[in-house]
């Protein structure tokens, strides 16, 4: 029988490569809203929300100067930030907008919202909140339904604190 993963299981943080670090530490603090907890000189820092001590590792170790991957190649698609609720996300979304940083996709899925762009090293980004399970549309055998539909930009920025 295949190994099934524990159902509390969560995925911790994110160690992304990049190659200016104080460009990507003013990203993901000013634009972002993660708060700087420790830093390793010019080589590396890493942030979070809430006080925890790592969401987001960033370091240059080996890729100070570098450019990001060539499309074709295998490598991170996106990292997904979950937002506790809309307003939240709409915040964060506004502050994403404010920074001049260009939209490359939203959906509504059904059981989430989600937006898309990059940071400023091409890694992707999923900034997004999920709706309670209770709403989640779902097949007749109980399967979930996911979507693609269009995301109202305007209508989640008015929930923007």
């Amino acid at each position: 029988m295949p190994h099934t993963t524990h159902p509390q299981t969560s995925i911790g943080h994110v160690h992304l490569k990049v190659s200016d670090l104080e460009r990507a530490i003013a990203f993901y603090r000013d634009v972002m809203g993660f708060e700087l907890q420790v830093r390793y000189g010019a080589q590396a820092a890493f942030l979070s929300a809430g006080g925890y001590h790592h969401h987001i590792g960033l370091n240059t170790w080996e890729s100070r100067g570098g450019t990001p991957p060539a499309p074709g190649t295998t490598g991170l698609y996106h990292v997904a930030f979950l937002y506790p609720d809309r307003a939240a996300l709409a915040a964060t979304f506004r502050s994403v907008l404010d920074a001049g940083v260009e939209i490359s996709g939203a959906a509504d899925h059904g059981v989430s919202e989600a937006i898309y762009f990059n940071d400023p090293d091409g890694n992707g980004i999923e900034i997004y909140r999920d709706r309670p399970q209770h709403e989640w549309p779902r097949e007749p055998s109980g399967e979930i339904r996911m979507s693609n539909s269009r995301l109202d930009l305007d209508a989640l920025l008015t929930e923007a604190p």
